[in-house]
């Protein structure tokens, strides 16, 4: 194996039905986010930017046609060249159950063999971070920890109750970990980011040793499990969101509407990347008002818009009203329509004089290829 190279591993396969119907026919990691990315744009682009060669991702069956048509040839993020290559495995429930995962772990285990990686990093899908990879391994090599765990400290409300967290002694060594539903937590907390550097050796020998045992889990379950008293901890200060409902998502995206927050995530030290399309620009007519908001490329604005997101390609027609929204791509939102607090998603028609109006806490959501034709009042 090669000194200091690493690969990547990135894990989908965690559902969170509090973010249905977003994720209906897609996964977490192709959510969209600030208009023109998507979530997996973040650690696609960590791991370009540590120049890591190749990277496994897992999905589950069902979920990844929205995966293929995002990343296509993986250009943008210098995986489609002849030593830097990607890997998407299907997670075929079924079979999981059929062979005790025993397909999943030797995908794994052959993939980190054939990577020839002195070390392993392994990313989830709800985390959305902008975070340097190699300053993380440089901690783990001077350290000689057995596993090297990213956290965060946040707000207790930022913890979703499947979330691990942890505690550390003055050296940065985790000595204690718990699941958040178990403990009753402070204001801040130290999250685990489910972001880890391990040997690849030593990943392997786990993955081995799970599989003679004919353990059913996923590597992300296998990680948060081995966080033990050889486990450093890396404390990731840049900004973070936790996305595992439709509340943490809205907030995460209207999060992008503050300008430090903004900036902290994607104008950092480094790029982040996505799906290039070559569109015009967004027309704004002379009925357009258009305030704090982000407008990805293609739109056509002739009404107002407040405070909210609009990705690629949407019409808001004159004297139509949207404010406090995320509007995903390709939507219609007729004269006079008013949206707001609402998440709309793509090829979404509004109805002339239609309201939809939700509410900070708990905005609309309307399911891709609706037309709405009457009024849709939450909250």
């Amino acid at each position: 194996m090669k000194a200091n190279k690493m690969c990547a591993l990135i894990g989908n396969i965690h559902r969170y039905d509090e973010l249905l119907p977003l994720i209906e026919n897609r996964p977490i990691a192709t959510l969209p986010f600030a208009s023109k990315y998507r979530l997996l744009d973040f650690n696609l682009s960590n791991v370009a930017n540590a120049n890591i060669p190749s990277v496994f991702m897992v999905f589950n069956e069902g979920e990844t046609r929205s995966v293929f048509d995002h990343i296509g040839g993986g250009r943008e993020w210098s995986l489609d060249g002849v030593k830097n290559r990607f890997f998407i495995h299907i997670y075929q429930d079924y079979t999981r159950k059929a062979d005790n995962n025993r397909s999943y772990y030797e995908l794994i285990i052959d993939y980190l063999l054939k990577s020839k990686a002195e070390y392993a990093v392994y990313m989830g899908s709800k985390f959305l971070c902008n975070i340097d990879l190699r300053a993380i391994q440089a901690i783990h090599r001077q350290k000689k920890s057995d596993l090297t765990v990213v956290y965060k400290r946040v707000e207790k409300e930022r913890v979703h109750p499947s979330d691990i967290l942890l505690k550390m002694d003055a050296e940065n060594i985790v000595v204690e970990k718990a699941s958040a539903s178990a403990v009753e937590p402070a204001e801040l907390v130290n999250l685990c980011t489910d972001i880890y550097i391990i040997k690849t050796e030593r990943l392997i020998e786990l993955l081995r040793k799970r599989q003679a045992a004919g353990v059913v889990g996923s590597l992300e379950n296998l990680l948060r499990e081995s966080i033990g008293q050889n486990t450093s901890a890396y404390e990731y200060t840049g900004y973070l969101t936790n996305i595992y409902d439709i509340s943490s998502y809205y907030q995460s995206n209207m999060d992008m509407l503050d300008v430090k927050k903004f900036n902290s995530l994607l104008y950092s030290s480094q790029k982040v990347y996505t799906k290039m399309k070559d569109e015009v620009p967004t027309y704004y007519s002379r009925t357009s008002d258009t305030s704090d908001s982000l407008l990805a490329t293609g739109c056509t604005i002739e009404g107002e818009v407040e405070h909210s997101l609009i990705s690629r390609g949407t019409h808001v027609f004159e004297d139509a009203h949207v404010e406090h929204s995320i509007i995903f791509s390709s939507n219609t939102i007729h004269s006079n329509a008013q949206v707001s607090y609402a998440i709309l998603d793509k090829n979404v028609i509004v109805d002339p004089h239609v309201r939809i109006i939700g509410t900070a806490n708990k905005p609309v959501v309307v399911p891709k290829g609706q037309h709405v034709t009457t009024d849709i009042i939450g909250g």
